[in-house]
């Protein structure tokens, strides 16, 4: 009996033990290994997680039990306050031995797959480490890309105090949103010329929080075990907390908690009510927070009393005044004093806020430059007219984002549509910097194919730029989306490409001084409410000083636009926008991405896919429109084979951009006298008709009649037709 009884003693202790924990559900295994694996995740029995998306793998091995995130990373960390799993994952590296012979190599290929997780953009930075290393990373869907060039040509001693600036290291950020990640690096003389020191070049996600820029001497060699740590964020529910209270029965949030928003936009999370701790994700949800018990925590001068959610401390006068009444009435008039102070204080910190707030927007009105601006043409806004005009910058306004800003649509008190530039929050000087910049290249520019800079709001730290809006989107939107029909006739696209043409020629030869875009991609290209083309963003672009033929600058810009004597030397040059636009060129005629994916599974380059079909005599089997007659297949050869000499892989045998506009222009004229031509020769077969015979024409039967129908209701579509989410990026 006594030993029936021991026995059952002890299973109700290991059941009470294996249960205890707060931060999973009855029954349920807490741990795996030493990472501890909260609810809403679970290991062991799927119904331990709240759905199949957070059921994790825990494996067992002679080194320990390892938490499996996905296939390829093990967890390290999950964290439910800040909503991030921390993951390890092997990074991408590329090897060569002294001759320059690659010895290894690996690409590293990340997918989180179905659930609501992304790839945490304000903690993960995408870094490169080597003295002569190219890395990229792009989504699976290749909707996005970055990439970073790192060279030096001596040792560099890789310590916490340096900074990734492209000697030994280079980083740049990944947007929002991301679920999947192929990162990949290269080299572009196999590190024959740095070996004794630099063997590998590494390619990785890091987690800012824990990368330790001295982990990655310049002499590592990669041994299949190169790993980092990378920040994954998650949302219980891809809705909205409003959303997910209407449907009590799929609710998240447990007892005494409150539903919030997540940083990266994707849905809800749940905390605790202040007042409680424990996992809001359980049932029972948060339970209240003894303070007594945590002095430390939560000081108290005299007796701590606990209350659901908070706590009394009362005084300890009493004993000296009229018992604990007396201490408590003294604690009244304590109470009511600090009301009133502080009711007093409010008072004088609402007045010292809108005095430093006038003071603020003058003092940055005349730093940025206000007092001369101001006797100028160029407008002055005030900062209150634009967050009006924007409705406080909310986010369905956002209308694209670039390196350095995000640009709202607004619209102004007279009913104008305009679109605004606000910088991110980075760092100051860059950004300051950043707008001097532009500012002054945008300044110089007056062409009606580059986009118009309406004025300035000089109030902000960083001045806010407002352009004029452009309504029907990107030249990219049009080419890659199949419902436009823009795109549809020879004309238009001539005359598009024409129009680029000469902006850029404008920015070369008449600009004073003259500019370099920099980074022209149909992304940067805009067309107006009647499809006339915009160049806009000059956020890459330089002046040239008189004499000057080149500017060294760091690389910056898009892969399949870039020009390869750019990428090699650091030097931009006007030859470095030809070879971006003889790319444009390309996808303008073919209607394909600069590098896209075939059926095969690989990446195609578009200047390589061109030059093909050119030399197989297939050029018109490639392009993503039908030519009317001879005479446009004639103009279209003409076109392709300028778009080669443009991206000639030597920039001193490519044409000028004047040369090129100037050849656009004869073609686009020549387009048009055979248009013009061709109409007054149907005008006079008309005339030369019989009575009789124009009658019969007239009939439904009638060739001509109906070859009229057929233009004029291929110009209505093409006047009609509208994108519905145009995309500005300035």
């Amino acid at each position: 009996m006594r030993v029936s009884l021991l026995m059952m003693l002890v299973m109700f202790w290991l059941m009470t033990t294996e249960s205890s924990s707060q931060d999973v559900k009855p029954g349920c295994q807490e741990k795996c290994g030493n990472v501890s694996v909260p609810y809403p995740f679970g290991i062991g029995k799927p119904d331990c997680a709240m759905d199949e998306h957070f059921f994790l793998n825990c494996s067992s091995n002679e080194g320990g039990a390892e938490l499996w995130f996905r296939s390829n990373m093990t967890a390290r960390k999950i964290s439910l306050l800040e909503g991030t799993v921390t993951v390890s994952i092997s990074t991408a590296y590329d090897c060569y031995d002294k001759l320059g012979n690659e010895n290894r190599i690996f690409d590293q290929s990340m997918k989180l797959g179905p659930g609501p997780f992304t790839f945490s953009d304000t903690i993960n930075i995408f870094t490169a480490i080597g003295c002569d290393t190219a890395a990229q990373v792009t989504n699976e869907e290749f909707t996005y890309g970055a990439a970073c060039l790192s060279l030096c040509t001596k040792y560099v001693n890789m310590t916490d105090a340096n900074t990734c600036s492209g000697s030994g290291c280079c980083q740049t950020s990944i947007p929002m949103g991301l679920k999947s990640l192929d990162i990949s690096s290269y080299s572009f003389f196999n590190h024959s010329n740095v070996s004794d020191f630099n063997p590998c070049g590494f390619a990785f996600l890091a987690d800012t929080r824990s990368f330790h820029l001295s982990d990655w001497p310049l002499s590592r060699m990669a041994d299949g075990e190169d790993t980092s740590d990378v920040a994954i964020e998650w949302v219980v529910k891809n809705e909205t907390c409003e959303q997910a209270k209407a449907n009590t029965s799929a609710y998240a949030c447990g007892i005494n908690t409150n539903c919030t928003y997540s940083e990266n936009g994707q849905g809800y999370r749940c905390v605790c009510n202040e007042g409680f701790e424990g996992n809001p994700y359980l049932e029972q949800g948060c339970q209240d927070i003894d303070e007594c018990k945590y002095p430390e925590r939560y000081p108290c001068e005299g007796k701590c009393k606990n209350t659901i959610g908070s706590y009394k401390c009362h005084c300890r006068f009493g004993k000296y005044a009229n018992g604990e009444n007396g201490c408590q009435g003294f604690g009244g008039i304590i109470i009511i004093s600090a009301v009133g102070a502080a009711v007093f204080l409010l008072i004088i910190c609402c007045l010292l806020y809108v005095i430093c707030t006038k003071r603020r927007r003058d003092k940055n009105f005349r730093k940025n430059g206000g007092m001369v601006l101001k006797h100028q043409r160029v407008r002055i806004f005030r900062e209150a007219e634009l967050e009006k005009a924007t409705n406080n910058y909310v986010e369905d306004q956002k209308l694209g984002e670039g390196g350095f800003g995000y640009v709202y649509k607004g619209v102004l008190a007279d009913n104008t549509l305009v679109a605004v530039k606000k910088f991110k929050g980075v760092d100051k000087d860059q950004l300051n910097e950043e707008f001097q910049k532009e500012i002054g290249i945008v300044s110089q520019v007056n062409h009606r194919n580059v986009v118009k800079l309406l004025g300035l709001c000089l109030e902000t730290k960083v001045p806010l730029l407002v352009y004029e809006f452009i309504s029907n989107g990107t030249l990219y939107k049009h080419i890659h989306d199949k419902r436009s029909q823009i795109l549809a006739s020879w004309s238009n696209r001539l005359r598009i490409a024409s129009e680029i043409a000469l902006a850029l020629d404008y920015l070369h030869s008449l600009a004073d001084p003259p500019v370099i875009h920099g980074d022209v991609k149909s992304v940067n290209i805009l067309l107006d409410y009647n499809y006339t083309a915009k160049v806009a963003d000059f956020g890459a672009s330089v002046l040239i000083s008189s004499g000057q033929s080149f500017i060294a600058t760091k690389i910056q810009g898009t892969f399949g636009y870039l020009d390869p004597e750019y990428l090699m030397t650091g030097n931009l040059t006007p030859k470095s926008d030809v070879f971006s636009f003889g790319v444009v060129l390309m996808e303008l005629l073919t209607g394909q991405k600069p590098n896209s994916h075939v059926k095969s599974g690989e990446t195609r380059n578009i200047i390589e896919y061109f030059i093909s079909a050119l030399e197989n005599n297939n050029l018109f089997g490639i392009l993503d429109f039908r030519a009317a007659d001879e005479g446009e297949m004639d103009e279209i050869e003409v076109v392709a084979e300028l778009a080669i000499r443009c991206v000639n892989s030597m920039g001193i045998n490519r044409p000028t951009m004047k040369e090129v506009s100037d050849e656009l222009a004869k073609q686009k004229a020549l387009h048009e006298s055979s248009w013009s031509q061709h109409k007054n020769d149907d005008t006079k077969h008309l005339l030369s008709e019989s009575p009789r015979s124009f009658s019969e024409s007239a009939s439904p039967s009638s060739s001509h009649c109906q070859s009229t129908h057929s233009v004029i209701s291929f110009q209505s579509e093409n006047n009609t037709d509208r994108l519905n989410s145009p995309i500005i990026i300035l």
